[in-house]
C-alpha cells in the first residue's frame, strides 16, 4: 500500500511540468526562473491580435513581430501579476485608454518599433508602479502638457526616433517626478537619488520661438536627470537645420507686423511692377497677397528671408493694364495673430494727363480741393452693431474705391477699411456700451470731411438684455437723424425723465422742410424715412410711458 502511494506521488510530480507546458501558447515558449514565469512569442506573424487566453501566472510577456495593430480595452486584465511587458516591432497604431487596465504591478513597458502617432497618456493611471517606458522608433508628433502626469515613478523615458517637432517645457515641469526633484533641491537634500534617464534625440525639432522653453529646459538639466544624448539637433527652419540646441538663442513668440516701402503707387500702362511687403513675426507667418477679396493666383509671388524673424514677400505684376489698378493687400498670419498692409495702385492711361478720373483716385494736388458729395446714413441697428449705406455723386461711381474710417469719436487714429467698386454698405459689430463712435466714408485717397461722418452713442450697459437692446436701438436712431441738424446735437441717455425723442424728430422735420425744394434733399428725406421712424417712435413712447425712469435731454454735443 505504501508503495502505491509513493508511486502516485511520483506520477503527480512528473505531471506538473507537463501541465505547465500545456498552458503555454502555441508558437511561444514559457520559461520559469527566479523572477517568475515568462511568455516569449518571437515567431513571425504568430498572432493577428493579442491572445485572450494568456496564462494568468505570468510575470513577463514578450510578444514581438506578430504585426497586430491595437491594444484593446482590458487586453491584459487576466494577467495581473505581469511586471514586464514587451510588445516591440508589431504594427500597433492604437492603444485604448483602458488598454493597460489590470496591470497594477507593471514596472516596464516597451513599445519600440510600432506605428504610434499618439498615446492615451491617461492610460497610465492603471500602471502606478511603471518605471521604464520605451517608445522609440514610433511616429509620435504630439506630447501634451500633462502627458507625464500619471507617471510619478518613471526613471527611464525613451522618446527618441519619433516625429516630435514642438513641445513645451511644461511637459516636464508638470511631471511629478521632476517636481519632486526640484523640491528636494530646494530643501538641500544631499542623500543619494536614483538617476532619471531621458532620451529625446533624433526627432524633427523645429527650432523657432515655440521651442524656446524646451531648449532652455534642456540646456539647464543636470543630474539626477540625465539626457541619453545631450546633443539635440534642429531639423528646421532651414536656416537653423543641423544646429545643436546649445548653439541657438530663441526669442519669445510675437504676432505679425506687416509693412511696405510704398503704400501709394502710380505707374503708366505697360510698366512692370513688383510690390513688396515685410512681415516680421515669430514663428514664421504664412504670407499672401489679395486683390479686393480674392487671393491672387495669376501673378508670380515669392518670398525671401531678410532676418531670423522677418520675411520679404514679392508680387510681380508684368505689363500693367487698366484692370490692375486697385488695392493690393499683403497679409501675414501665425498662431498668435495676423496683420496686413495695403498698397494703392493707380495705372495712368497714356492718353490722360492725370488719373483724376480713373478708378475714383484723385491726384495729390487735387485731393484737398475736391468736394465730393457723399450721403451716408445708418440703415440698420442690432444689439451690438450697426449697418451703414452711402451714396456718392461721382463721375464713375462703379469704378470708385472708398475708405471706411471707424473708431471712437475724438480719436485721431481710426481703423480704416477699403471698400471696392460697386459696394455701398458696411456693417460694424461688437460695439461697446455707453461709447461715442464716429464712422466716415471717403474716397480712397481722401481724409474725412464734415458731412461724410456719422457720430452715434451706444446706450448704458444695463443688466436686462431686452432693455439694453431697445436702448442702443433708440440712441443710434436718434443721433442718425440729428445729423440733419447743422447746429447742435441732442443726446438721449438712460437717466432722463423728459422725452427728447419728439423734440429731435420735430427739429429734424423742420430742417427737412426748409430744404424740401432740393431734389437731392428729397431723396435723403426718403432715405431717413426708411429707418422705420414710426415704429421706433412707438418703441420710445412706450418706454417713456411704462418706465418711470424716462430719458432726459442732457445737453448739446
Amino acid at each position: 500500500m505504501d508503495a502505491m502511494i509513493y508511486l502516485l506521488v511520483v506520477i503527480l510530480i512528473k505531471a506538473e511540468p507537463c501541465r505547465s507546458y500545456a498552458r503555454c501558447l502555441s508558437g511561444c515558449s514559457c520559461i520559469d526562473d527566479r523572477h517568475g514565469r515568462s511568455l516569449i512569442c518571437m515567431e513571425e506573424s504568430a498572432f493577428r491580435a493579442i491572445p485572450d487566453n494568456l496564462p494568468d501566472d505570468l510575470t513577463k510577456i514578450r510578444i514581438e513581430k506578430s504585426h497586430f495593430t491595437e491594444i484593446p480595452r482590458g487586453a491584459f486584465s487576466k494577467t495581473p501579476t505581469v511586471e514586464n511587458l514587451w510588445l516591440n516591432f508589431n504594427d500597433i497604431t492604437v492603444i485604448n485608454s483602458k488598454g493597460l487596465e489590470g496591470l497594477g504591478n507593471l514596472t516596464e513597458l516597451r513599445l519600440q518599433g510600432n506605428k504610434l502617432r499618439s498615446v492615451p497618456w491617461t492610460a497610465f493611471e492603471d500602471t502606478p508602479n511603471l518605471k521604464i517606458l520605451d517608445l522609440k522608433h514610433n511616429q509620435l508628433d504630439v506630447l501634451p502638457e500633462h502627458a507625464l502626469k500619471f507617471l510619478p515613478g518613471l526613471t527611464y523615458l525613451d522618446l527618441s526616433f519619433n516625429q516630435l517637432t514642438v513641445i513645451s517645457k511644461e511637459v516636464f515641469q508638470n511631471w511629478p517626478l521632476y517636481q519632486k526633484i526640484q523640491n528636494a533641491e530646494e530643501r538641500d537634500v544631499t542623500a543619494s537619488r536614483t538617476n532619471v534617464v531621458l532620451a529625446l534625440h533624433d526627432n524633427a525639432w523645429l527650432c523657432d520661438c515655440r521651442l524656446k522653453g524646451l531648449v532652455e529646459f534642456i540646456t539647464s538639466l543636470s543630474p539626477p536627470i540625465i539626457l541619453m544624448n545631450s546633443y539635440l539637433i534642429c531639423s528646421g527652419p532651414d536656416f537653423r537645420a543641423g544646429k545643436f540646441f546649445h548653439e541657438i538663442e530663441l526669442q519669445a513668440c510675437t504676432k505679425p507686423v506687416v509693412s511696405t516701402p510704398k503704400a501709394n503707387m502710380s505707374l503708366p500702362l505697360g510698366s512692370n511692377l513688383t510690390l513688396h511687403c515685410y512681415a516680421k513675426a515669430r514663428p514664421d507667418p504664412a504670407v499672401w497677397w489679395t486683390y479686393g477679396l480674392k487671393i491672387i493666383r495669376g501673378f508670380h509671388e515669392s518670398q525671401e528671408r531678410v532676418s531670423d524673424d522677418t520675411i520679404r514677400s514679392h508680387l510681380v505684376i508684368p505689363s500693367l493694364s487698366a484692370a490692375d489698378r486697385g488695392v493690393y493687400t499683403c497679409t501675414a498670419v501665425n498662431f498668435i495673430g495676423n496683420s496686413s498692409v495695403s498698397v494703392l495702385l493707380d495705372v495712368i492711361s497714356a492718353d490722360s494727363a492725370s488719373s483724376s478720373h480713373v478708378a475714383g483716385f484723385l491726384p495729390a494736388s487735387d485731393v484737398a480741393d475736391e468736394n465730393v458729395f457723399i450721403d451716408i446714413r445708418i440703415a440698420k441697428q442690432t444689439v451690438r452693431g450697426i449697418s451703414i449705406e452711402w451714396f456718392a455723386a461721382l463721375e464713375r461711381p462703379s469704378e470708385t474705391w472708398f475708405t471706411i474710417h471707424f473708431g471712437q469719436a475724438g480719436d485721431d487714429k481710426k481703423e480704416m477699411t477699403y471698400i471696392g467698386p460697386g459696394i455701398h454698405s458696411y456693417s460694424i459689430s461688437d460695439l461697446m456700451p455707453a461709447t461715442k463712435y464716429e464712422i466716415c466714408v471717403t474716397l480712397k485717397s481722401q481724409m474725412p470731411r464734415p458731412g461724410q461722418c456719422i457720430v452715434f452713442v451706444t446706450g448704458t450697459d444695463i443688466t436686462e438684455m431686452e432693455q439694453r437692446e431697445k436702448l442702443i436701438h433708440i440712441v443710434v436712431i436718434v443721433l442718425a437723424m440729428v445729423l440733419a441738424v447743422p447746429i447742435g446735437m441732442y443726446v438721449c441717455t438712460t437717466d432722463t425723465r423728459i422725452p427728447c425723442y419728439e423734440v429731435i424728430i420735430e427739429s429734424w422735420k423742420r430742417r427737412q422742410r426748409e430744404s424740401n425744394s432740393s431734389g437731392l434733399e428729397r431723396e435723403r428725406q426718403g432715405t431717413f424715412d426708411s429707418l422705420q421712424a414710426a415704429s421706433d417712435e412707438e418703441l420710445v413712447n412706450k418706454d417713456f410711458n411704462e418706465d418711470r425712469k424716462a430719458k432726459k435731454v442732457v445737453g448739446k454735443v
